[in-house]
């Protein structure tokens, strides 16, 4: 499936599993930092929408306005961050790496990488919006 040509409704009926939809402020800039520091496709990106995908998995990112109808619009907060209590693992992408990334992209990164007893080295970066990020990584 091409995601830049896709009909929406066909995207919508190809979906699968658990689906990972993020309100943002700024669609463009969320979109930017998922690619820098993360290596995250970016697929039709628009002021209001954009498609971010890590291997199979497609994470979608809607501008607040889009979401104005609907009931999470009004349990937006005022000031971020938002998405405290989520982490959204990226497994396969380098902690080390994508951390210096994210320090030079502005990004913060309230969890340095580090090598865990379940067996991954991982970090946690805090998105422009608040979402925490985990690039994680088998330990040898």
């Amino acid at each position: 499936m091409d995601l830049e040509t896709v009909a929406p409704e066909d995207l919508g009926r190809s979906l699968a599993g658990i689906g990972v939809n993020l309100l943002c402020r700024d669609v463009r800039a969320m979109a930017g930092f998922l690619e820098q520091v993360f290596g995250l496709s970016i697929h039709r990106l628009s002021r209001d929408f954009a498609l971010a995908r890590h291997d199979s998995v497609l994470l979608q990112l809607h501008a607040d306005a889009t979401f104005a109808r609907h009931p999470l619009h009004a349990l937006l907060p005022e000031t971020p961050p938002r998405g405290a209590g989520v982490q959204l693992y990226l497994f396969g992408i380098d902690p080390d790496l994508s951390a210096a990334r994210a320090m030079a992209a502005g990004g913060v990164v309230i969890e340095p990488p580090a090598d865990k007893p379940h067996g991954l080295r991982e970090a946690t970066i805090l998105a422009p919006d608040g979402y925490a990020f985990s690039p994680a990584v088998a330990r040898p």
